[in-house]
C-alpha cells in the first residue's frame, strides 16, 4: 500500500473531544480540546451516555465558549416518521443554547434544519457513510460545511477527496477510539439480537459478545466458533489509534481530528485529549520532537481502557491482526482515583478542625472527590493537563468533619488531603495503578 499523501498545507487541525456529560465536557476543556461534541436530550446516537439536559447544554456551551472551545451537538439518529414531531422546536432550542454546529446523518433532519435554523453550521455524520468526493460535494451543495468521513476511508482516498471537493468544505476524521464491525456504525445486529436499535442510539454492542455454535438435533451442546488460535470473539475489533501518524493525517488536509468516546470515563477523555493535544502541538512546533516523543504519547494512551490498538482502514483493508479474537476485555494500566475539587478554604479547614493543625506544614490542604479506593501512604499519579505526569504522596486522609481515614473508599466522598506543594487546576485527575 502506498502511504504517500497529498503535500501538507500546514494548517493545524482542530482537536475534537467527546463529552458524554457535563463533567466530561469540563474535563475535555481542561485537557486541551479545541471543540467538544455531545448529545442533547434527544435525537442522538448515544442514548446510554449521560448526555445533557437543555439546562446542562446551555451551561456547558457557556463554559466551553468562555474557554474558546466550540460545541458540536449530535442530532444523528436515522429518523423514522414519528421523530419529526417536535423536531423544529428542538432544533431552535439548540440554536438558542449557542451550539456551534449540529452533527446530522439523516437527510430529512438535515433538510429540516436547513429550513428551521438556516444560519446553523451542519456537519454530516460518519453515520451517513460518505466515502467519495461526489457524495461529499453533494452534501456540501445541500449546505454541509463539514463532512465526517466514513471510517472505511483510507489515507490515500482522503487525500484524493481533499483534492477534488470545494476548498470551503472541511473534512473531519476519527483518529482514536472504538471501531464498529458495521459500515460506519450502521449496525442491525443490536436490533436483531436484543431489540435495541443502534441507529436510534440504543446499541448493546453484540459485536463484543462471545459466540458459540449449536446444532438443532443436539440442544444444550455449545461448540466454540474459532477462526485463529482458539478464538471465539470473531466480531470484536481493536481500537483505532493514529497518534503515530499525525503527519499523514495533516497532509490529507483533515481539518478536525475526532476522538471517539461519549460513553467513556472522564479519565479516558482527559488522557486521550492530553496525548493528542501534545502530539499535535509538538508536531507543529518541531516534527523531530514529535517523532522523538511517540513512545511517550503511546505510553499515555496505554494507561486508559482500550482493546489494543490498530490503524483501522487508514492504510488499507484491515486484516485478521486488526481483530481481538481471544477476549472482549479492556486493557488498562491506570484507574481513576480522585479529582481535585479545589484548594481547601478556611471554611473547609475550620469545619474539619484543621486550622490549628500543625501536622502538615508544606502547601496546606486540598479537597479531592474520591473516584476509586486508595489508601493513606499510597502514591497517586497526577494527570497534569500539560507537561509530564507527577507523583502525589497521600500523606493523610481526612473526612470533611476532620475524622481521620486510613483509606478513601466511599464513592464521590469529598476528602481533605495535604497538598504536595505543587499547584494544579481544579478538575485535575489523580490515578492509581489498576
Amino acid at each position: 500500500m502506498n502511504h504517500n499523501t497529498k503535500p501538507c498545507a500546514g494548517k493545524k487541525p482542530e482537536l475534537l473531544v467527546p463529552a458524554g456529560g457535563p463533567e466530561a465536557l469540563r474535563t475535555a476543556v481542561l485537557y486541551g480540546a479545541d471543540a467538544v461534541y455531545l448529545g442533547g436530550p434527544a435525537y442522538g446516537l448515544r442514548a446510554k451516555a449521560k448526555n445533557f439536559t437543555m439546562e446542562d447544554l446551555r451551561d456547558g456551551i457557556a463554559f466551553a465558549h468562555s474557554h474558546n472551545v466550540k460545541v458540536h451537538v449530535t442530532v444523528n439518529i436515522i429518523a423514522h416518521e414519528e421523530h419529526f414531531e417536535g423536531l423544529p422546536e428542538y432544533l431552535r432550542e439548540l440554536e438558542a443554547a449557542g451550539a456551534d454546529a449540529l452533527i446530522v446523518a439523516d437527510a430529512g433532519i438535515f433538510s429540516t434544519a436547513r429550513k428551521v435554523i438556516p444560519n446553523m453550521a451542519l456537519h454530516l455524520s460518519t453515520q451517513a457513510s460518505a466515502t467519495n468526493a461526489a457524495t461529499m460535494e453533494f452534501w456540501h451543495q445541500q449546505g454541509a460545511s463539514r463532512i465526517v468521513a466514513a471510517r472505511e476511508c483510507s489515507l490515500n482516498e482522503l487525500a484524493a477527496i481533499r483534492g477534488k471537493v470545494s476548498e470551503s468544505l472541511e473534512l473531519e476524521a476519527f483518529v482514536h477510539g472504538a471501531m464498529c464491525i458495521s459500515i460506519s456504525g450502521r449496525c442491525l445486529l443490536s436490533n436483531y439480537l436484543a431489540g435495541k436499535d443502534a441507529n436510534l442510539g440504543e446499541c448493546v454492542h453484540p459485536c463484543r459478545w462471545q459466540y458459540r455454535l449449536t446444532e438443532e438435533t443436539r440442544p444444550g451442546e455449545y461448540f466454540p466458533v474459532m477462526e485463529e488460535d482458539g478464538a471465539t470473539y470473531f466480531f470484536n475489533s481493536k481500537d483505532l489509534c493514529m497518534i503515530e501518524h499525525i503527519p499523514e493525517l495533516v497532509s490529507c488536509g483533515i481539518a478536525s481530528f475526532k476522538i471517539e468516546g461519549r460513553m467513556k470515563t472522564p479519565l479516558y477523555v482527559a488522557m486521550t485529549a492530553k496525548a493528542y493535544r501534545e502530539a499535535i502541538d509538538d508536531y507543529f512546533a518541531d516534527p523531530a520532537l514529535y517523532e522523538q516523543k511517540k513512545p511517550y504519547y503511546l505510553s499515555l494512551l496505554d494507561m486508559v481502557s482500550h482493546r489494543g490498538y490498530s490503524t483501522g482502514f487508514y492504510f488499507g483493508k484491515p486484516g485478521p491482526e486488526e481483530q481481538v479474537y481471544e477476549s472482549s476485555d479492556y486493557e488498562k494500566e491506570m484507574v481513576f482515583a480522585a479529582k481535585k475539587i479545589r484548594d481547601a478554604s478556611p471554611d473547609d479547614l475550620k469545619g474539619a478542625g484543621l486550622l490549628a493543625d500543625s501536622t502538615v506544614t508544606n502547601g496546606g490542604w486540598i479537597v479531592l472527590e474520591q473516584r476509586g479506593k486508595f489508601t493513606e501512604g499510597e502514591t497517586l499519579t497526577v494527570l497534569n493537563s500539560s507537561g509530564p505526569l507527577s507523583d502525589f504522596p497521600v500523606r493523610e486522609i481526612r473526612a470533611a468533619d476532620g475524622t481521620h481515614q486510613e483509606s478513601a473508599n466511599h464513592a464521590k466522598q469529598l476528602i481533605l488531603v495535604p497538598s504536595s506543594g505543587d499547584s494544579v487546576p481544579d478538575g485535575t485527575i489523580y490515578m492509581r495503578k489498576a
